[in-house]
């Protein structure tokens, strides 16, 4: 199998870094070579983070190319524009359709972009979820990231009891029903 090249993208402080152990582990799990790399990143609050997971029979680097992208995984949809570009032809994107204002939109120095989704599809195939709201409803905002990763499951090789398993043994202990429960929740949003 070629290398698989997902990236998840986002604002410090969403969860990108547990979102690509999550990931990591599975791909593991299931016996592939595993690279992962964060790669811009201040995690703190506000920053933007990338971090990418590339796995497959042999994989020699971490980064994906601009371009090679099987999925991007966007926790915030200005993220899913910034980095479109890594996408493939071919590829997805599953993006969160939620809004971050960045430090020179909070300060009057840039603007907001309007209609970001809209315009990602016209060129990229993007699944879009509202996965604060999903996650609301379950009465845990904080789990909104596994919404995501849910919904990104159905374009990637592993069953739903892998990604059950991985977040069983990654997520605190105390935690793990009620993310196996939002995951199950943005799996079954990407098949509607």
């Amino acid at each position: 199998m070629a290398a698989k090249n997902i990236m998840i993208v986002g604002v410090g402080g969403q969860g990108t870094l547990l979102t690509s152990r999550i990931l990591g582990g599975l791909a593991i799990g299931a016996g592939y070579d595993v690279k992962l790399s964060e790669v811009h990143g201040m995690a703190q609050r506000g920053g933007s983070v990338v971090t990418f997971v590339r796995y497959g029979e042999n994989v020699y680097e971490p980064i994906v190319e601009e371009g090679q992208a099987d999925v991007i995984i966007a926790f915030e949809k200005l993220e899913a524009l910034r980095y479109a570009h890594f996408l493939k032809k071919d590829g997805v994107i599953i993006v969160n359709d939620w809004r971050i204002d960045p430090m020179p939109v909070v300060i009057g120095t840039a603007e907001y972009p309007e209609n970001i989704i809209e315009n990602l599809k016209k060129e990229h195939n993007v699944y879009s979820v509202n996965a604060m709201d999903e996650a609301k409803k379950l009465g845990n905002p904080r789990t909104f990231n596994l919404v995501v990763l849910g919904a990104a499951a159905q374009h990637m090789d592993f069953s739903i009891e892998e990604w059950h398993s991985v977040i069983e043994s990654t997520v605190p202990s105390k935690t793990v029903e009620i993310n196996k429960t939002a995951f199950n929740v943005g799996y079954n949003l990407a098949t509607d």
